[in-house]
């Protein structure tokens, strides 16, 4: 079963361009330099998820003219990657129906602490109606779309990635056991975040991020969670092998 996956936003947890800042990158015309918090959508012919809505997912999502969403699905709790959860509230209205949320339950405790309000007993009229799902180890499915969660180290903080038939999304992470790498192997498209070229405590930098590329062997990959610190996107492109991109706000892909 072909999806569709579109990214929603590339950037890192300050996204690019970064308030105040005068560098090349953050003041590139070019609109592929231009990234939003990382979010990405996947869908079938019938369901339509979202992985992570960060502070962004109200703009990306009208920038996507979505008027469906099925489910949301959440890598961790760190803001860049849950703020925007109030924004479900639109299709609580649209869709007439409460929004499954799948998340780990380390990453439902800091929903609850964040959205005090959406989980408490006294309901405010017009709070966002969300269902949680709990996410473990084992494969879940979204309507038609089959997901298989991916335990994966941010720094010390586990963090899940997904692998959605051929496609296999993972960021902010810096380290993938051997046993869930036997789980990447064979797909058709790996997304990895590569933040910036100098280390990092927590991320993958682009040549960590090449490297696991090159020890995983997808048909194709794509880096995302990017800060401005790695460069042009254009020039930064033609440093990669041929099977490697970097991804950017608004690319489509059909996998």
């Amino acid at each position: 079963m072909p999806v569709k996956v579109t990214f929603l936003g590339t950037g890192t947890s300050q996204g690019v361009p970064l308030i105040g800042c005068d560098c090349t990158v953050c003041k590139s015309p070019n609109a592929k330099d231009r990234r939003l918090r990382t979010s990405v959508m996947v869908e079938s012919a019938k369901t339509r998820i979202v992985i992570d809505s960060g502070p962004d997912f109200r703009q990306q999502l009208l920038r996507e003219q979505v008027k469906r969403l099925d489910a949301l699905v959440l890598t961790h709790e760190h803001k860049d990657h849950i703020a925007g959860l109030d924004e479900v509230r639109a299709f609580n209205f649209i869709n007439k129906m409460r929004m499954p949320v799948f998340a780990t339950p380390r990453v439902q405790a800091a929903l609850k602490r964040e959205f005090a309000y959406i989980f408490s007993d006294e309901k405010y009229p017009g709070i966002p109606e969300v269902d949680l799902y709990e996410i473990g180890e084992e494969v879940f499915n979204v309507g038609d779309l089959i997901v298989e969660p991916l335990s994966i180290l941010h720094y010390r903080l586990p963090i899940k990635g997904f692998r959605i038939g051929g496609f296999v999304y993972i960021t902010d992470a810096n380290f993938i056991p051997d046993e869930e790498k036997k789980k990447i192997a064979g797909a058709d498209v790996l997304v990895i975040n590569a933040l910036r070229r100098e280390p990092h405590i927590s991320h993958f930098t682009f040549s960590e991020a090449v490297e696991m590329v090159k020890e995983l062997k997808p048909r194709k990959a794509y880096f995302t969670h990017i800060s401005h610190q790695l460069g042009l996107h254009d020039e930064v492109n033609r440093e990669l092998p041929g099977n490697i991109e970097l991804a950017f706000d608004g690319l489509q892909l059909i996998i």
